[in-house]
Formats: structure tokens, sequence, C-alpha cells
């Protein structure tokens, strides 16, 4: 990234280089203590007994038996309404102010230690919680005068972690809740150096010395019962534009799919056939390595076979794989638990047009510079996601607690 920088002579080494101490110190803290792991465990237990309120709901609307009976089998049953009940969930919290505390806090915390602006500060530390789109929309004030570098760094926030509402959606399908937890907590300091690195800052920004949340008044609720609805009707319009996007990403690659399928045989490429997974897997072979990934069982094709399939398509696609397909079942624990780590980010195509979707609504008048800037921030948040895994890899002893669905503190 040092390579590739806008500005090599203005690159505050300072933001970096904590930024990667506080990324290792909090791996060292959640993956080697018994004190983090006992933490990140218990959060993660909580994510999950979040799915058995979900399914309650879910009971109501089909016969009671469906949710045990099948929601093993069927996103549409298990994942989207688990979805729907946390996004109001948050919008109660918002309402009460519990979560603008809670990110007030980290934000602090990144603010001094890091000495980025309150802006960048408040976008990083937000972004685990609820997103990419609703992050931007806490500083949605302050967007129209950001610098091109603060713009930088709050797309590369959202593409290097994921949202509460689809981790609880992961962990419906099998993936290991302290493991996704875990490695948003680390990509968010990893972002903000990587993203320093990439695009340092050269001009004065507007919130530097300061960090609050602006107040929304035009979106407030009137009361608690006012923003859990609007949090249900949100969490109804993620969950229905998941399901979209899903549908047409999955028959869209076995389009692409079947054509290269067929083009292949007349290039007498057939074991294994010409499909998008083959060729993303070689051009990602190289990180996968680098990663720490076992060349043994071909693991090191199928990790970037994972990770090809997430930047292009969306991670979902890629966790189903990695959690559904017969093809992956063999991944050694090591394996899986790199891959697990490096798949836990937003940093693919479909979220680019989301980045560029939101902030150009907040403040059209820099809809030229998101665009701009969206291709850079997209690969700084891709390479900040896969600094968490390889340092996973690297701190991980017992791999098959980080990769199993459930962990017991």
């Amino acid at each position: 990234m040092y390579a590739t920088s806008r500005n090599r002579k203005a690159v505050k080494w300072h933001t970096v280089i904590v930024g990667m101490f506080v990324q290792f110190i909090i791996a060292l803290f959640v993956l080697r203590s018994g004190v983090g792991y006992d933490i990140f465990s218990f959060i993660s237990e909580l994510a999950r007994s979040l799915l058995g309120f979900a399914d309650q709901g879910t009971s109501f609307l089909t016969a009671g038996t469906v949710p045990s009976e099948f929601g093993q089998g069927w996103f549409l049953v298990t994942v989207l309404p688990a979805i729907i009940f946390f996004v109001a969930l948050v919008q109660l919290l918002y309402y009460w102010g519990t979560l603008q505390w809670l990110i007030q806090k980290f934000a602090v915390f990144f603010f001094w230690s890091m000495r980025v602006s309150g802006a960048e500060a408040v976008v990083a530390a937000a972004s685990p919680f609820i997103g990419q789109g609703e992050s931007a929309m806490l500083i949605k004030p302050f967007v129209a005068h950001l610098t091109q570098a603060e713009l930088h760094q709050v797309m590369c926030s959202g593409f290097a972690t994921i949202a509460g509402s689809v981790l609880v959606a992961y962990i419906a399908i099998g993936v290991n809740g302290q493991a996704l937890i875990s490695s948003c907590v680390m990509s968010i300091p990893a972002s903000l150096a990587i993203s320093k690195l990439r695009y340092p800052e050269t001009e004065e920004t507007l919130t530097t010395g300061r960090c609050v949340i602006p107040e929304d008044e035009e979106h407030r609720a009137a009361n608690s019962l006012h923003a859990f609805a609007n949090g249900a009707w949100l969490g109804l319009k993620i969950a229905g534009m998941i399901l979209a996007a899903l549908l047409c990403i999955l028959a869209f690659l076995g389009l692409v799919n079947g054509l290269l399928t067929w083009w292949g045989r007349y290039l007498n490429i057939n074991d294994p056939p010409l499909t998008v997974e083959l060729i993303v897997g070689y051009i990602c072979y190289p990180l996968a390595f680098l990663l720490g990934v076992p060349r043994s069982n071909g693991d090191l094709l199928k990790v970037a076979q994972l990770i090809g399939t997430k930047l292009v398509a969306n991670e979902f696609v890629a966790y189903n794989l990695l959690q559904t397909d017969p093809a992956y079942a063999d991944l050694s624990p090591r394996s899986r638990l790199i891959a697990t780590y490096a798949l836990c980010g937003f940093a693919n195509l479909g979220s680019l047009g989301t980045q560029i979707g939101v902030l150009s609504q907040i403040a059209p008048s820099r809809a030229g510079d998101v665009s701009r800037l969206a291709i850079s921030a997209l690969i700084a948040g891709a390479l900040s996601t896969l600094t968490s895994a390889s340092i996973a890899g690297l701190l991980v002893t017992d791999q098959v607690a980080y990769t199993s669905p459930s962990v017991s503190g």
C-alpha cells in the first residue's frame, strides 16, 4: 500500500503503526487470553440467542414446527426473520441512545489513540454495529465537507467489516460467531491504518479535535414504538434487498458458469470445468498463500476461490459455499479458520454500488469524489480484512474452537 500511496511524504506513521499495533493487541486479547475468549464467546452466544427469539415470530407466521423442522436448510425461514428482528432492535437501541453511547466510547478511543478526525473515528467505530450505509448517516451533516482522505476512510471502514444485521444471518447458517465478531473489531484499526497509508490526509479537516455524533432531528422517532416499527420496516427492506441480490447473483453466476463450461469444453478444460470460481481462485491464489493457508488437500485453491467469490459476488455467497458446498467440507480447521476471517467484510462489487449510492444521496455535490475514491477504498477495505485473517492464522492454536457453529465459554 505504501508503494501505491497517493502521497508517500504525507503519510502519518503514528496512525499507521498504532493502527496495526492495536489490531494485533486486540487479536492477542481475543485469541490468546482466557478473558478475551470468554467475553467474545459470551457476545457470540447473545447473538445466537437472538435467532431463537426471531424463530418465535416465524412460528406465529407459519406452522409452529417450521423453524425447527425446516429452518436449518431454509435461508428464507431462518436468516431473513433474524435480520428483520435485529434491525428493529438496533433502531430501538438507537432511539434510547444506547447505541450512540457505545459507538461514542469506541470512537473516542480511536480518535485519541490514532489521531484521526472525529468523523472518521465515529464511522469506523459504528461500521461493525450498523453497517456501511447507516454508519455514514451518523455524520450526515459533515459528509458534504469531508476531505478526500476522510471520504476514502469512511468507505474503507464500511468495506472492511460487516454489519450486525448480517452477522446474525451468518451465525444462522453455521458460521462461528466468535470469529465473526473478533474479525470485525480487529478490522476497525486496520482500516484506519491502511486507508491512511493509501490516501494520507493533506487537507484541514472540519472535525479535527472533536468527536461527536450529531442529533438527527429530521428522522427522529416520536417514541419507542415508533422507532421499533420504523426498524421493522427498515429490516424488511434490508432483508428484501439481500434476498433479491442473492437470487440475482446466484442466477447470474450460474449463467456465466454455464457459458464458461461450454466454452471450456472447446479448449479441453474439463477437469475441473472452467467456471468463475476457478478463474478467481487462481487470481487470488497468491493471497491465500500469503495468508498462510496450507497446500495440503487442495486447500490453497479452495480458500482462494472463496476469497475471489466474495470479491466478485458477495460474502453471503462465499459463506454459503463454505458452510454447505460438499467441495469445501474437507477443509482443514486452519484453512476454514482463515477463510472465515478473510470473508468477513463488505468488500465486493455489489457493496461498491451501495457505498456510492448512499454517500451520493447524502451529499450530491460529492458524488464525483465518491466515485473516484471508491475502487481504492474497496481494495484498502479488502486488505484490512485480510490482515485480520493473517493475524488469526498466526495466533490461533485451537482452530476447531473458532470454526465450529457454536462456542461455549
